[in-house]
C-alpha cells in the first residue's frame, strides 16, 4: 500500500529529530575541548565543507559571527586559488564532512599541521582521516539518513546545523554575550529596532492627558476621550505622577456605580502606581513590561516621577 505524504513527511521529522536527539551523548570532552580552543583564539574562525555540508557550514559562521565569535566560511576549492593567505596561525578551522573523506578537505590538512593551525572536524566517522588528523573531532554519529534512498543528505546536514548552533549557544553563555551585544550586529531592520530604540525615541511627549485626582469621572471621561490615547494621567501639586485611569477603567466604573457614575473622584477607580519607565528604556524590555501585565500602555517618568510621555502598544510597532 501506497504511503500518503503526510506519512512520508512524519517519517522524515522523526528521524531527523532523532538525528539531533542523539547527538546528546556526543556531547564529551572533545566538544568541551573545542569550545575552549574557539574562546582561546585570537583570530578568525574558517569554517569549511563542500556541498550540502558548505551550505551548512555556512550558517554555522554566520551564527558564530553575529554572537560575538568573529568567523567567515570558505569554500575549499577557492582555497586553493588564494584563500590559504586569509588563514593564519592565529584561526581556528572548523572542517564539516560527514564521511570524513572529502577529498577537497583533506588535500589542504598538511598546510593546516605545518602552520600549526589547529583544526575542529565535525563528522560522523571518527575513524576518518579527517578525524585522525583534527585537533579536535566532534563526533555527529549519523549513520542513516532520513531520505528514503539513504542518499540525500538529511539527517546528516539537520545534525551538524544543529551541532553547530549548540557551540553557538554555549560560546554566547560563556563570553557573556547580551542583548545589546546583539543589538550591535543587527542595526538594521525590526530586531536591530526593538533592541537599540528607548522610549524617548518613540514617546508621545505634547498634549498629553492629565488631571487631578479629585476630579469627577464625568469630566475625566471627557479627558480621556480628547487625550487620543485612551488614559488619562493623575498628577498631584508637583506634578508627579500618582495614578492612572484607562478607557477600560471608564466603561467598569460605569457598569458599576451607576447613578453616582458622573461625581465620583477619579481617586476611586485610577490604578495607583502605574507602570513607568525612563526616557532610556529600550522598546524592547518596554513590550515585556506590556506583555508581562497585559497592558497597552506604560508612563515614561523622571527620576522625581514627573510625567515625560507615553508610550502605548502601537509605538512599539512603528
Amino acid at each position: 500500500m501506497e504511503q500518503s505524504n503526510r506519512t512520508i513527511a512524519e517519517k522524515c521529522l522523526r528521524d531527523e529529530a532523532q538525528a539531533i536527539l542523539n547527538l546528546i551523548p556526543q556531547l564529551d570532552d572533545q566538544f568541551d575541548a573545542a569550545v575552549d580552543l574557539i574562546l582561546n583564539c585570537n583570530g578568525k574562525v574558517i569554517v569549511t565543507g563542500v556541498g550540502k555540508s558548505g551550505h551548512i557550514g555556512a550558517k554555522i559562521a554566520a551564527t558564530l559571527s553575529s554572537t560575538g565569535t568573529p568567523a567567515f566560511f570558505t569554500n575549499p576549492l577557492d582555497v586553493y586559488h588564494g584563500d590559504l593567505g586569509a588563514i593564519t596561525a592565529d584561526d581556528v578551522v572548523i572542517a564539516i564532512s560527514q564521511s570524513g573523506h572529502t577529498d577537497e578537505l583533506l588535500r589542504f590538512i598538511p598546510f593546516l599541521l605545518e602552520e600549526k593551525i589547529p583544526l575542529i572536524g565535525i563528522t560522523s566517522n571518527p575513524g576518518s582521516l579527517l578525524a585522525r588528523h583534527s585537533t579536535f573531532h566532534i563526533h555527529l554519529g549519523v549513520s542513516e539518513e532520513a531520505c528514503p534512498l539513504n542518499l540525500a543528505p538529511t539527517s546528516s546536514t539537520t545534525a551538524t546545523l544543529a551541532m553547530g548552533d549548540a557551540l553557538a549557544c554555549v560560546l554566547i553563555e560563556r563570553r557573556k554575550f547580551e542583548a545589546r551585544d546583539f543589538a550591535r550586529f543587527h542595526p538594521g531592520g525590526s530586531l536591530g529596532r526593538r533592541l537599540l530604540t528607548c522610549a524617548s525615541d518613540v514617546m508621545r511627549n505634547e498634549d498629553l492627558p492629565t488631571m487631578s485626582e479629585s476630579l469627577p469621572l464625568g469630566e475625566a471621561i471627557i479627558r480621556v476621550s480628547e487625550g487620543r490615547l485612551g488614559l488619562c494621567v493623575a498628577l498631584d501639586e508637583q506634578e508627579r505622577i500618582i495614578g492612572l485611569i484607562t478607557d477600560g477603567d471608564v466603561r467598569r466604573a460605569m457598569q458599576n456605580l451607576r447613578e453616582r457614575f458622573m461625581e465620583t473622584p477619579v481617586s476611586e477607580v485610577m490604578t495607583r502606581k502605574p507602570k513607568c519607565v525612563t526616557p532610556d528604556t529600550k522598546i524592547r524590555e518596554i513590550q515585556d513590561i506590556m506583555n508581562r501585565n497585559k497592558i497597552h500602555s506604560v508612563l515614561v517618568a523622571d527620576e522625581k516621577q514627573r510625567l515625560l510621555g507615553v508610550v502605548d502598544h502601537f509605538m512599539c510597532m512603528l
